[in-house]
């Protein structure tokens, strides 16, 4: 089984935050509360005990994909969850509308607003302080732009934990564009007859009937019903401006905090709020009672100029406190009164663009004594609270709307009065002045555009509702609500919010840029400059194996795309399963480099789970990508699984997916072999023999440790790549040539100690016994004698497996299996001749190399006097395996018939003469600690080279080597007749079965 991993739930629920430290906002809003850096004053002079790292601590700094997997494992899980449910459906249904792809999206929101509970239930302190600078800021500086929050790294309060409020602000930007994803699907993919659908409590927008019959005593909501229900792009843009206030109001500081936050800053207590102007009030008051003055002040009374002042004395103050005394007097408030008349004007603006209904409005107002605001706000036919009992509901507000724009032209006492009135009457450029942040700018120009559109189809369709005054082209009402704008498309503003000095930092947000493209509708563009940016971020420091380059280093020349990588793990989630549900909608992507930058957001996804350890997912994913990029997406991972059980479930799952298993196994071989490309073209020769030999003959020892343990990772992943193929049902031909492949390549790059590993590891005993049940009806290794191999149990216990066997057999006559073939064995031996002629090279190499290891130990032992039969049973049992090992290298190898190829002819050149140098050594060296009759098999050795179909001699000449051959049998005849006194005194040597001794070669001087 995979290791367990820890799921998100748990580990996020198991996250416990510290008490908020008692650092509180001063109270006002004096120049140093709205400071940014008071509010961390106490924090830097708090001592922090010190803290010591736990086991999860370091499992996490050692495993950071690991720690992030947990972190979010619960939300992949669901997401590939509800993805898999979705590719079932529309496998049985392909209609282009968004019946069907909306519950997945609605599935996708409902994880993300899960997730932001949690992450606010632990950081919505943190949030709300963020929120409340913000406001500050806004308050002192109005044309400061909205600036990012810090980085989780940079967040004090969060070090060391796993989240941060970042993360929350991250999870909510998802929320809202999975909330636009559903929305701009509705638009562009509608389905007849929808009807309106609850999703938590939340109801979707839904357009308005062209049936509703409307007629010149129709309220002007009715009209406006219609309109939405007309004009395409209306609604495009009606519903864009409702996903931006309710984006605003879900992300923004609560309106209660604010207006705390603003009565604090405006000297007064919460019921004190409803005094209006309070010190200018008093002030007046003071000269009337001064001046004995019954009436109501006027400006040009005597002496007011300079006595009523504010408390600067710098300017006049009003002398009456209606609404218009500013502007109509020309005169001033008091210092706190004008930042009343901000903060109330502020708090309206803030109520209209986060979409609350005029009820709400109202009462909040009538609360404050500031009755006249709301109705001066009231007559928006989108409220759903719009008025249609009134006995002129039934006549146009477009003049209504045209006295706002004229307010918010020639201006107020304040800015966000103008952005007031603008957001009612569609005028731009007071809207733009308190627009801070990229949403705010959006909302500006699509609620402008969209209350113009409106007006003019009242003109067109309802001429008779709209007042003559606003047709006289020389009033003061003819003039363009866009301020001297042109009409932009959602493309154009959209792309001109990244150059912009207020939005441009945010616009070119990852997040931000999405959703552009979203309501740009140019989400396929975006997919395609960021598939490639991720590509070339990918290989900018070298070539990736993940993801290809592309060929054009200039395709994206001039193109402005977010700071996108392969660790950003939750854009890519979020990017990729939007990505799924267009492609499910049926939206073309493209074909050619538009189809590959797409699929290089997949692949990279795919990564990223590979790395976390959600391998159980990775055939989900891939069957989304297209044929050829979905064999390499997989073969790249598979070999970081390991384990045997998650490599069944793999190939399972792979299956069941409708994946060619072989195609990937074949790929993932080869990707690997791509990766290491080979440093020279012929084949390099084994070097088992020191360079040169120590003393004058040319004859050379053999190296100790000439294979070496060094297995790069590359050499590892082609071992692990080979192991899947025991799991792989039949495909025995095909498992045989994959084999070959990997140990020729191994043998080409010097790989020799992880070819040893691969005999060793997927030995073809193993193989054989794992496949050979598909064709000879049981698991046989063939590499044995077929007696021993058919019945290797004693006679008792084959007895009592008879019936056993029986039953198998009558199991699988079903079975291309069932009936066995004595052809079928050794069909199998041809095919498997090379991989093992191939595989005996290796254990031959390593048998002399263990070999080399006990010779070296001799003379230790003879120093040292230790016992040396211990040593010398080590080494006879070395010298057998050596023996063993090399006779099949002696008699054809690797000159099967089927085996005409070039590659084999070099690697016998390569291989042969080394290794049959070396074990000619190893014979004379082994005749003086085992046996003189040893040296009969170097004799034996001589004449097989000889043997005119050996093929043997003809390698040592081809290799240029036919000297050293000689040299070597000339001191193997040496030592044979420097026959010593030992054997002599032994008598004579030994008869093998053909008659063989040595005693011809004993050498006696006559006596005398």
């Amino acid at each position: 089984m995979p290791p367990r991993q820890m799921h998100g739930e748990e580990s996020w629920n198991s996250l416990r935050r510290s008490e908020a430290s008692g650092d509180n906002v001063e109270d006002g809003f004096s120049d140093a509360s709205m400071n940014d850096e008071s509010d961390h004053g106490s924090e830097r002079s708090t001592t922090e005990s010190p803290t010591f790292p736990t086991v999860s601590d370091v499992h996490r700094a050692l495993h950071p994909l690991q720690a992030t997997a947990d972190r979010v494992g619960k939300q992949v899980e669901e997401f590939a969850e509800n993805l898999d449910r979705l590719s079932s459906r529309n496998k049985r249904k392909h209609g282009k509308d968004c019946s069907d792809v909306l519950p997945l999206v609605d599935a996708y929101k409902k994880i993300a607003r899960d997730t932001v509970r949690r992450l606010q239930s632990m950081h919505a302190p943190e949030r709300q302080q963020q929120l409340s600078k913000k406001t500050k800021r806004r308050l002192r500086n109005p044309s400061a732009k909205s600036t990012p929050g810090p980085t989780p790294a940079e967040d004090g309060n969060d070090r060391g934990m796993m989240t941060s409020v970042e993360d929350l602000k991250r999870w909510e930007l998802e929320e809202q564009t999975w909330d636009l994803v559903g929305l701009m699907l509705q638009i562009g993919y509608p389905k007849r007859g929808m009807t309106q659908t609850n999703i938590e409590g939340e109801f979707r927008l839904i357009r308005p009937s062209k049936d509703t019959e409307v007629h010149r005593y129709s309220s002007e909501k009715d009209i406006w019903n219609r309109f939405l229900a007309s004009d395409d792009q209306a609604w495009e843009r009606h519903t864009v401006v409702e996903w931006l206030k309710k984006c605003a109001d879900n992300s923004g500081q609560d309106i209660d905090q604010v207006v705390k936050e603003l009565e604090l800053g405006a000297d007064r207590g919460s019921g004190l709020w409803a005094h209006s102007w309070l010190y200018s009030k008093e002030a007046i008051k003071f000269q009337k009672r001064l001046r004995s003055w019954p009436q109501v002040l006027e400006p040009n009374d005597p002496g007011l100029d300079t006595s009523l002042m504010n408390s600067e004395k710098t300017k006049s103050l009003v002398t009456q406190l209606d609404p218009d005394a500013i502007t109509r007097q020309g005169r001033s408030l008091e210092q706190q009164d004008y930042y009343f008349e901000r903060a109330t004007w502020l708090a309206c603006w803030e109520m209209l663009r986060r979409g609350k209904d005029w009820d709400y409005v109202r009462d909040w107002c009538h609360q404050r004594g500031e009755g006249w605001r709301a109705t001066a706000m009231c007559g928006d036919p989108r409220n759903a609270r719009f008025p249609t009992s009134s006995p002129a509901s039934w006549q146009s507000r477009v003049l209504w709307r045209k006295a706002c724009a004229l307010a918010a032209k020639d201006g107020s006492i304040d800015e966000y009065e103008n952005g007031v009135y603008g957001v009612l009457s569609g005028y731009l450029p007071s809207v733009l002045k308190v627009s801070r942040s990229w949403d705010d700018y959006l909302f500006a120009h699509y609620n402008s555009y969209l209350l113009h559109s409106f007006d003019r189809y009242l003109k067109s369709s309802f001429p008779d509702r709209v007042p003559a005054t606003l047709n006289d082209k020389h009033g003061s009402f003819n003039f363009s609500v866009f301020g001297g704008q042109r009409t932009q498309s959602g493309n154009q503003i959209v792309e001109k919010m990244k150059h912009l000095e207020t939005t441009r930092e945010e616009a070119r947000e990852p997040l931000k840029m999405l959703q552009g493209s979203l309501i740009a509708n140019t989400f396929d563009d975006f997919v395609f400059k960021h598939g490639v940016r991720l590509t070339q971020a990918a290989n900018a420091e070298g070539r990736s194996k993940v993801l290809e380059p592309f060929g054009n280093d200039q395709i994206l020349e001039s193109s402005i795309t977010a700071p996108i990588s392969m660790a950003d793990h939750d854009f890519l989630r979020l990017l990729t399963h939007i990505i799924f549900v267009f492609q499910d909608i049926g939206f073309q992507f493209g074909e050619g480099e538009r189809r590959s930058a797409m699929e290089s957001i997949i692949v990279a996804y795919v990564d990223y789970l590979s790395k976390a350890g959600k391998q159980q997912l990775l055939p989900l994913y891939a069957s989304r990508l297209s044929y050829q990029t979905s064999t390499v997406c997989l073969g790249r991972q598979l070999p970081a699984i390991q384990d045997r059980r998650e490599r069944q479930t793999m190939m399972s799952l792979m299956k069941q997916i409708g994946i060619n298993v072989p195609g990937v196994l074949g790929m993932q071989l080869q990707l690997i072999i791509t990766d290491t490309p080979l440093t020279q073209s012929k084949w390099p020769a084994l070097r088992v023999l020191e360079q040169t030999s120590k003393d004058a003959s040319s004859v050379r020892p053999i190296q100790t440790g000439f294979i070496g343990d060094q297995v790069t990772d590359d050499q590892e992943d082609l071992i692990h790549g080979f192991e899947w193929y025991m799991l792989l049902d039949h495909h025995w031909q095909q498992t045989m040539a994959v084999g070959v492949v990997i140990y020729k390549h191994l043998l080409r790059s010097n790989g020799l100690a992880a070819a040893r590993r691969l005999s060793q590891t997927v030995p073809f005993s193993a193989i054989s016994l794992a496949k050979t049940n598909d064709v000879l009806g049981k698991p046989v290794d063939i590499s044995k004698s077929q007696d021993s191999s058919d019945d290797e149990d004693d006679p008792v216990t084959s007895s009592q497996n008879t019936g056993s066997r029986h039953a198998r057999s009558s199991q699988r006559s079903g079975s291309p299996s069932a009936t066995f073939n004595p052809g079928d064995r050794e069909l199998m031996m041809s095919q498997a001749s090379t991989f093992r002629d191939l595989e005996n090279l290796f254990i031959a190499l390593d048998a002399i190399e263990e070999w080399k290891h006990l010779a070296d130990d001799a003379v230790n032992y003879i120093e040292q006097r230790q016992d040396i039969r211990v040593w010398k049973d080590s080494f006879q049992k070395a010298y057998k395996k050596v023996e063993t090992a090399i006779e099949p290298l002696l008699h054809g190898w690797l000159r099967n018939p089927n085996n005409d190829e070039e590659d084999f002819r070099q690697i016998r050149i390569a291989c042969l003469p080394e290794i049959l140098l070396a074990y000619n050594m190893i014979l004379n060296f082994s005749s003086h600690y085992l046996s003189r009759d040893l040296l009969l098999k170097s004799m034996d050795l001589a004449a097989l080279v000889a043997a005119e179909d050996s093929g043997l001699a003809e390698c040592f000449m081809a290799a240029e080597r036919m000297p050293e051959l000689v040299d070597s049998f000339a001191l193997l005849s040496k030592t044979i007749i420097r026959a010593d006194d030992r054997g002599a005194k032994a008598g004579k040597s030994k008869k093998k079965r053909k008659g063989e001794t040595l005693d011809l070669w004993t050498v006696r001087a006559p006596s005398e």
